[in-house]
């Protein structure tokens, strides 16, 4: 049977979602426990690789499995296993034509920021941080020039193992709600560090350094050496993977808003 499950994250707590030797990962801790509750080896597919430092509210993972289990069973048994800093959100049967990879048709990421001249000390590691105050239109019209097809290779990391740095930004939003400013991005798929890079070149304009023309730039020009440094991962999240309707996936449990969390029903 195909299982499909939603994974919730702090990824301060880990070295990135992929496994890696001797060291803490997202995907080495759910495969332990997927492992021992189900009494037989499993490996599973996700979305999309996260880094270290980055969160997850509702990362989307398949895997095979022998075993019979209810759908709350696979949440509380799996859970009782995991570490603290990573749960299952919840599971349900797919047909085995669904993929966590190559079935979702888009991803959303948000980013938090706080901006106050104090580094955040209970939000440290949960959000990112700037001392001095943004233009937030600005940054909202450097935004918009993001939209449509366009090739993201100023945003790029050099790690990126993509095939093709051509992708399709949705949406982009900059909103702020006091002392928090709240990035989301939409795309067919994001390159390796792309929008811990995106973030970056917008403070840089929310700062002054840059007009919001700047964007237009980077994204003709395709270097990434004249885009602004990466940005902490602090503050980033993958909130939701979208799937074709026929695979009825359930939404996050908690989403990201503008000072603040919002738990679903």
């Amino acid at each position: 049977m195909r299982i499909a499950a939603g994974v919730e994250y702090d990824g301060s707590r880990f070295h990135g979602w992929q496994c890696q030797p001797n060291r803490a990962t997202v995907q080495g801790a759910v495969e332990a426990a997927l492992s021992v509750f189900a009494q037989e080896a499993i490996k599973v597919t996700t979305a999309g690789r996260t880094d270290t430092g980055v969160h997850a509210l509702n990362q989307v993972i398949h895997f095979d499995s022998a075993a019979k289990r209810s759908d709350f069973s696979w949440v509380r048994g799996v859970n009782a296993h995991l570490p603290p800093g990573v749960a299952i959100q919840w599971a349900k049967p797919v047909p085995d034509t669904f993929n966590a990879r190559f079935s979702a048709f888009e991803r959303s990421y948000d980013y938090v920021i706080l901006q106050h001249a104090v580094k955040p000390t209970l939000l440290a590691a949960r959000v990112g941080w700037v001392h001095t105050p943004l233009d937030i239109a600005a940054m909202q019209d450097a935004a918009a020039r993001l939209l449509g097809q366009h090739d993201f290779s100023s945003f790029r990391s050099s790690e990126c193992q993509a095939k093709s740095p051509i992708k399709m930004m949705k949406q982009v939003d900059v909103v702020q709600n006091g002392a928090f400013i709240h990035f989301r991005f939409t795309a067919s798929a994001f390159l390796h560090h792309m929008v811990r890079n995106l973030v970056g070149s917008l403070i840089a304009v929310g700062r002054g350094r840059y007009p919001p023309e700047w964007i237009d730039s980077l994204l003709i020009a395709r270097d990434r050496k004249l885009a602004a440094p990466t940005f902490m991962p602090d503050g980033l999240y993958l909130t939701r993977v979208g799937y074709p309707a026929e695979f009825d996936m359930p939404p996050p449990n908690v989403v990201a808003r503008p000072g603040g969390w919002q738990w679903q029903d």
